[in-house]
């Protein structure tokens, strides 16, 4: 079965991308900074940084990566931090040094931050003081010999950089005590770099750009190596998908999803760069209020988010209030997207909202909807230019022929990544001759467009039948008085499995015989939810994804 290429297509978006239309990211970097010096590129609590202030800080600490800490290329450098002006400085001072950005979870466990550490040989780490007792736990059991300490204030001007440390740190108590002796403060990093000289390596597209880890949700967390090719595939892919809404120098995107994770990194902070757009960077998307009064004084273009995040801003009376005049694209991944969800913002803003899909391993883009789409498809579009993808059955790997049955998704493209980082047998388990299998089931319909039915782990099996999860939770979604919805599978002696769902609701008289009532007219009989168990949060990931795994380990527990 081969990609269908819709005639339907607009004109304007093109079947293939060129791999190699930039030589690596430094090139990327380079000739925005050229082209839109003095337009703003990155803002952060009221600070802006433009792209010739981008340019200066990276190469300052590029020069002092390769001179004072003397590391080779390749060498692996971790990044710890939020959303911060911070971020892109070092991630754009590792990239012209040459070396791996290896992006870390600022809120890991020690447990998880030294397993990530070890896998990937760090030997440098930029982290925020907030986290630096977690470090201090673990650090002499990994290769780390460099820490260089921020604080969240430090890129703002004064008086308001001490200012905003001093209530971080004093009256927020936001600062653990730690004791990291050696470690070198951003802001050094910076003045001693400008002193020195910089040296530019040679960079080609199969060199590795990232070590982005896989989160760990299903085990032990995996390194993806993704090269500079593969990152520049992706950018052009999502060029070509979203460039014609694009005008270049005028665009301001909302990057609340942290840019140490894979979606934000690709379609917020490169393909913005590449745009001469503007990143308004939220460092604590989970403060409602404060996000939308941020929103609120900037006239944003664009918007990326999880389901769960967008669902929250709605549910502010004041997000409501927003300019959405400007407002052009508003793109939805890292799970399931819920059509209540999807059309109320269309309601809201006049907008409509696109759902795409993608994995850390394809850099991320493999689907997305046309830009062209007039509302909430319910699916996750059409593959991505130069992407094949084909449905196979889960357990004999034979392809699906047949439109609207199931299959798993397996990926073909420049996207895909090298492999796990010193795993052989985990790559060659999920590479075979290029097609990455991605554990996720999905369908397709007539015309090419794909729609996923869940995660391969998360199917729920009712007495021999198959019950997915995300379509369990869009139906109780529809139900007015929730508001989170989580459905799990748990075990029974009859059927062997009965659906189970948990329920965050916005109006506490709800009852769970009218949510399973609801169900009743939405669903047939084996996928009712035979259980109902309300919570006043679910366990998320760092993006806001609700984990079903951490629900379903304690349906185990609570059995054994």
């Amino acid at each position: 079965m081969e990609k269908i290429w819709l005639k339907s297509y607009p004109s304007d978006v093109p079947a293939e991308i060129d791999p190699a239309h930039y030589p690596s990211l430094l090139n990327v970097l380079e000739d925005a900074c050229q082209q839109y010096g003095d337009q703003s590129a990155f803002v952060n609590m009221g600070q802006e940084i433009t792209y010739k202030e981008l340019d200066e800080k990276s190469r300052d600490f590029a020069a002092y990566l390769q001179k004072e800490l003397k590391l080779e290329k390749g060498a692996r450098v971790a990044l710890m931090m939020p959303n911060l002006l911070q971020y892109p400085i070092a991630l754009f001072g590792v990239l012209r040094a040459g070396m791996v950005v290896v992006n870390v979870n600022p809120l890991y466990t020690p447990r998880e931050l030294e397993h990530q550490l070890n896998d990937a040989g760090a030997e440098v780490i930029v982290i925020v003081t907030n986290f630096a007792h977690t470090l201090q736990k673990v650090v002499a059991h990994t290769p780390v010999k460099h820490v260089i300490l921020t604080k969240l204030g430090d890129m703002l001007g004064q008086p308001k950089r001490t200012l905003v440390n001093l209530v971080v740190k004093y009256i927020k108590k936001m600062v653990p005590h730690y004791e990291l002796p050696g470690a070198i403060s951003f802001r050094s990093v910076l003045a001693e770099g400008k002193q020195l000289s910089y040296d530019r390596p040679e960079v080609d597209g199969e060199d590795l750009a990232f070590l982005q880890y896989t989160g760990g949700t299903t085990g032990v967390s995996k390194g993806a190596m993704l090269s500079h090719r593969n990152m520049i595939a992706n950018l052009e892919q999502a060029t070509a998908m979203f460039g014609p809404l694009l005008k270049p120098g005028q665009e301001l995107i909302i990057t609340a999803l942290p840019l140490y994770h894979i979606f934000a990194l690709t379609a917020n902070c490169l393909l913005f760069m590449k745009f001469g757009g503007r990143n308004l960077l939220i460092t604590n998307p989970r403060d409602i209020p404060g996000f939308i009064k941020e929103m609120g004084k900037y006239p944003f273009t664009a918007i990326t988010a999880v389901n769960t995040l967008f669902s929250a801003l709605m549910h502010n009376d004041d997000f409501a209030k927003l300019d959405f005049s400007r407002l052009k694209l508003a793109l939805g991944g890292g799970m399931a997207l819920q059509r209540p969800v999807a059309e109320r913002w269309q309601k809201i803003t006049g907008h409509p909202m696109l759902e795409g899909y993608g994995l850390t391993e394809c850099a991320p883009l493999v689907c997305v909807n046309l830009y062209t789409t007039p509302g909430f498809s319910g699916t996750i579009g059409v593959p991505a230019p130069s992407t094949d993808v084909v449905l196979k059955e889960p357990d004999t790997g034979e392809l699906v022929e047949e439109l609207g049955k199931p299959g798993e998704m397996w990926v073909k493209g420049p996207q895909v990544m090298a492999g796990y980082w010193n795993r052989p047998e985990a790559t060659a388990e999920s590479i075979k001759d290029g097609w990455f299998a991605t554990g996720d089931i999905a369908t397709m319909d007539e015309q090419g467009f794909f729609r996923i039915v869940d995660r391969k782990k998360d199917m729920i099996l009712v007495s021999g039948f198959n019950v997915f999860p995300n379509e369990i939770e869009e139906v109780v979604a529809m139900h007015p008085k929730v508001l989170e919805v989580a459905a799990v599978g748990v075990p029974d002696e009859h059927s062997g499995e009965v659906v189970k769902i948990f329920v965050v609701t916005k109006d506490n008289s709800v009852t769970a015989d009218e949510l399973i009532q609801h169900c009743r007219k939405h669903l047939t009989g084996y996928k009712i939810p035979k259980k109902v168990e309300f919570r006043d949060e679910l366990p998320k990931t760092n993006v806001g994804k609700i984990l079903r795994r951490a629900l379903r380990d304690e349906e185990v527990k609570a059995a054994s």
